[in-house]
């Protein structure tokens, strides 16, 4: 009998070749693709791994060219199926023209079940099809969802295949529409989506709150006891309290009429679904696109348990203690230990509990040096989260004083960690201590103060806020938020950790909530999503949601088309305003920030009228700062790099200002200054200014401020500088090569 198994990714093929082989599958080649081949019980089986999506969802070629009369029919026309990966398909086809039955082992989820409906229809196959369903990539839940085969679930892939095709119609309309109303086109086209646009509008409208923000005065009464900071109990006043405060304002003594202490627990964390999993993540300095794809490559090589789940309690089918044991002889030991020294390990639970996936846990216990940079951050979060929802709660303590003074009553409020429980596994949500002294009887009054404060506008998104939000108006689904999210970063509507819209990214938000476009309503997009649930569940089918969708889309695409001119002006007027980075020193009219291929520079808005033009570094993030060159005038610009300091220059890159900073020393060979250069790899280095003529180049740290000295190095004459790190210096020879680097910080 000849069994095919089809996995979503070579890693997880790799895996369950092992595990059901017991290490004996042969790794075979065929048409550039790797699969594997073993015997067992009789049967020949071979294992392939995708690359995710074998075929894509497209439009037939007569719609290629970008015309507005052609969008009406973009929503109605059928889209075509194209081959992404015909190696891939042709091996698949060929294993499964004589097999007897086919095992789909991929993700367990919407997308998972597509793709392996996908490859089966794509290979007219009619034979028997199982499913295998597993949430870990280990021996255990390998052999054990082998055992148990299910059949593959149609509503699931249903609900992934109308996502696809209302994603690509709503997408390219109003993508085209846009792009083409306002002249942006090719690299710089408007990029339009069912879930991007209403996530951009919550950007936006944060934005909006937070410029439109009238402060409001309020009043706080502050007494000081030592170090003890009493406020008054009625705090804050919205009407200055000059009274009660000529009243108090010289007393030198109170009396604490009230005082008590109490121990309270404060819960372990529940477990990882994956929003929480993103927003914690984000606490460490990785955006979310790049925690989720650091999780799933730990999940395809047995690290972790699948990344996709909403899940907050985990299943009884999980043995927690089995998990717990594999970290006694890591670093995680002590507090593994800990656990299993428990008369009972009860894990915390969160409110939702699905039967797909349980919340995300570690699967194995690595060595050291096995995982490195953010694959380790984000393996150790996980791995102390899990530990964390076993351990024992937290308990603080919290007082609370009372202080009368001259009738008027001040409380002071302390909270300090008396047992850090779970905390000292999971210090991310450790508690900020305020320590109360006890205090009785009457004390004395160090000062009153009436201080004035103002209300503060909302805070803008963060990732971990905006993921959040996302996921509470149902704004696209667990898979789908970090995609978003980056996309908006990509296509320059959004910038920033703290995120802020660009001009382009208000003005197309404006363009659609000026002219009555329903694609940035959260509760459009949400009633899609809660159709597409309804399908999963077998209560709606695929054609109906999508045609629902594209009845929709017609409404929206006509008021566009009566709403075009407005549309075109707010755009354009967007993406002119996002080039501004000041004004022309020459002519005084706006200074554009340019992209061409492979180059950026600065340039008059009248230019050629007007010749002011400055090429830029081609490579790092360039913000434009309020600052004026202290030598030229003209304005200074951050450069920021992947793993380097910030850049601070100005626009002209001959201005003294810059050279003063690139020039590290004379150059031993001919005389020529040696100068900080970027790579196209983006790394800096030395080297000399008469390149090609001289080529003396020196590698350089990335991180740290490169101080010249002045100094020739006694040894090989090449430049001393000095590398400023911030806590400590480092005095070298620009040559790695030299002696003198040994000794030279001795001297």
């Amino acid at each position: 009998m000849k069994i095919v198994i089809i996995a979503e990714k070579y890693s997880v093929a790799e895996k369950i070749a092992y595990y059901l082989s017991d290490g004996k599958a042969k790794r075979l080649k065929k048409k550039n693709e790797t699969y594997f081949e073993f015997e067992k019980d009789g049967n020949e089986y071979y294992v392939l791994g995708l690359k995710g999506h074998v075929i894509e969802l497209d439009y037939p070629e007569e719609y290629k060219d970008w015309r507005k009369e052609d969008l009406e029919n973009l929503i109605t026309v059928e889209t075509i199926k194209r081959i992404k990966h015909k190696n891939t398909v042709d091996l698949v086809k060929e294993l499964l023209s004589d097999a007897d039955e086919v095992i789909i082992a991929t993700d367990y989820d919407r997308e998972g079940e597509l793709i392996g409906r996908e490859i089966i229809e794509i290979a007219n196959y009619k034979g028997k099809i199982k499913r295998a369903k597993f949430s870990a990539v280990t021996k255990s839940e390998i052999l054990e969802s082998f055992k148990n085969l299910e059949n593959i679930n149609n509503n699931l892939a249903d609900a992934a295949e109308s996502r696809q095709k209302i994603d690509l119609i709503w997408g390219a309309t109003l993508t085209r529409f846009f792009s083409l109303v306002s002249n942006q086109r090719w690299k710089n086209f408007i990029s339009v989506g069912r879930v991007q646009s209403p996530t951009l509008a919550l950007i936006v409208n944060r934005e909006r709150e937070i410029q439109n923000f009238v402060p409001k005065s309020y009043w706080d009464l502050v007494a000081y006891i030592g170090n003890i900071k009493a406020e008054h109990v009625k705090n804050p006043f919205w009407e200055k309290p000059d009274e009660i405060y000529e009243k108090i304002k010289n007393e030198k003594e109170g009396q604490v009429v009230k005082y008590e202490e109490f121990e309270k627990d404060v819960r372990p964390p529940i477990p990882f679904n994956t929003t929480e999993f993103l927003r914690e993540a984000t606490k460490l300095g990785i955006s979310v696109g790049k925690a989720m794809t650091i999780a799933e490559d730990l999940y395809s090589n047995g690290y972790i348990s699948y990344p996709r789940t909403d899940n907050t309690v985990y299943p009884k089918t999980i043995n927690l203690i089995s998990i717990v044991k594999l970290f006694e002889d890591s670093e995680y030991g002590k507090y593994a230990k800990n656990i299993l020294k428990k008369d009972k390990i009860i894990p915390t639970r969160g409110k939702v509990e699905t039967t797909d996936h349980p919340p995300i846990y570690p699967v194995k216990s690595i060595k050291k040096g096995e995982l490195k940079g953010d694959y380790l951050k984000i393996y150790d979060l996980v791995v102390r989260r899990f530990l964390a929802t076993l351990y024992n709660p937290a308990k603080i303590l919290m007082n609370e004083a009372d202080i009368d003074i001259k009738g008027e009553i001040f409380s002071a409020k302390g909270i300090k960690i008396i047992d850090e429980g779970w905390m000292e596994v999971y210090p991310f949500l450790r508690i900020k201590e305020r320590p109360l002294t006890k205090i009785s009887g009457n004390v004395k009054i160090d000062k009153i103060e009436m201080v004035e404060n103002k209300t503060k506008p909302p805070e803008r998104y963060n990732q971990a806020t905006l993921i959040k939000e996302m996921e509470n108006l149902n704004l696209g689904t667990k898979s789908t938020r970090h995609e978003i999210i980056e996309k908006l970063y990509e296509r320059k509507y959004i910038e920033g950790s703290t995120i802020r819209p660009t001009n382009l990214g208000i003005s197309l938000v404006d363009a659609m909530e000026k002219n009555n476009v329903d694609a940035v309503k959260p509760e459009m997009t949400a009633k899609l999503e809660q159709d597409m649930d309804m399908i999963e569940k077998g209560n709606n089918t695929k054609e109906n949601v999508v045609n629902e969708s594209r009845e929709m889309l017609k409404k929206i695409l006509k008021e566009l088309f009566k709403n075009e001119k407005n549309i075109s002006e707010t755009i354009k007027n967007g993406v002119s305003s996002d080039k501004i980075i000041g004004k022309c020193p020459k002519c005084g009219s706006n200074l554009y920030l340019e992209k061409g291929n492979g180059f950026r520079y600065v340039v008059c808005s009248k230019y050629p009228e007007c010749d002011f033009r400055f090429y830029l570094p081609k490579t790092g993030q360039i913000e434009l700062t309020n600052d004026k060159c202290p030598v030229c005038g003209l304005p200074l610009i951050r450069v920021k790099r992947k793993g380097q300091n910030v850049e601070t220059r100005c626009i002209n890159p001959k201005c003294e200002y810059n050279l003063k900073n690139e020039i590290l020393g004379v150059c031993p060979e001919d005389g020529g200054n040696i100068v900080v250069r970027q790579g196209r790899n983006g790394k800096k280095f030395a080297g000399c200014s008469n390149y090609p003529k001289c080529k003396v180049i020196y590698p350089l740290p990335q991180k740290g401020n490169i101080i010249p000295t002045g100094e020739k190095c006694k040894i090989c004459n090449s430049p001393i500088v000095i590398i400023d790190y911030g806590k400590n210096k480092k005095k070298i020879c620009l040559n790695p090569k030299c002696e003198n680097n040994r000794g030279i910080n001795d001297e």
